[in-house]
């Protein structure tokens, strides 16, 4: 059976590099995976984005059915998304049989030096230099980022590397979803 695991923690934690890592490790192992990295996705769903409330909830409701969806015709899926409420999280929790969340931690202070020289494919950049702008809703510096309460697996993006933080999460994968290959 397929299964989706959620990687969610502030923007420039560093979910997108510890994600992809677990997908190639993963693949090393003859196990495929789809990830879906949500600044990728938002660019088709909302070109330009506003990051209300209200988009946002569209917009992770839209990323829970799409992961359901392709959990139901087999495919094993790694989400890639801040999330920065519980309940958008929680949704893809009442939807999915086989979910779970990886909570990539890291201080507000360290995601925001990451930030600056981050080289992701499809990530905003600048996200922090707009925090504090009239109107900006900038997960863990103007709006409130609510951490998991459970999480599966939480991994250290200060202490540990990503290499050693992917190899965390693949252990967890293959001890947890045995038969998901």
């Amino acid at each position: 059976m397929s299964w989706v695991v959620w990687f969610t923690g502030l923007p420039g934690c560093g979910k997108t590099t510890v994600a992809q890592r677990v997908k190639v490790k993963l693949a090393e192992r003859g196990i495929r995976v789809r990830v879906l990295e949500l600044d990728e996705i938002r660019r088709v769903i909302t070109p330009e984005p506003t990051y209300t409330d209200q988009e946002r909830e569209v917009v992770y409701a839209s990323l829970a059915y799409m992961a359901m969806l392709l959990s139901e015709a087999g495919t094993n899926v790694i989400v890639d998304a801040t999330a920065n409420k519980r309940r958008y999280r929680e949704l893809a929790r009442r939807l999915i049989p086989n979910f779970s969340e990886v909570y990539v931690k890291a201080s507000l202070p360290t995601c925001i030096e990451r930030e600056r020289g981050r080289k992701a494919a499809y990530s905003p950049r600048g996200i922090y230099a707009k925090a504090g702008e009239e109107g900006a809703t900038v997960p863990g510096a103007d709006v409130a980022y609510e951490e998991p309460i459970d999480p599966s697996v939480v991994v250290d993006a200060e202490g540990l590397d990503p290499d050693r933080n992917a190899e965390v999460v693949v252990g967890w994968i293959l001890a947890t979803f045995e038969d998901a290959k």
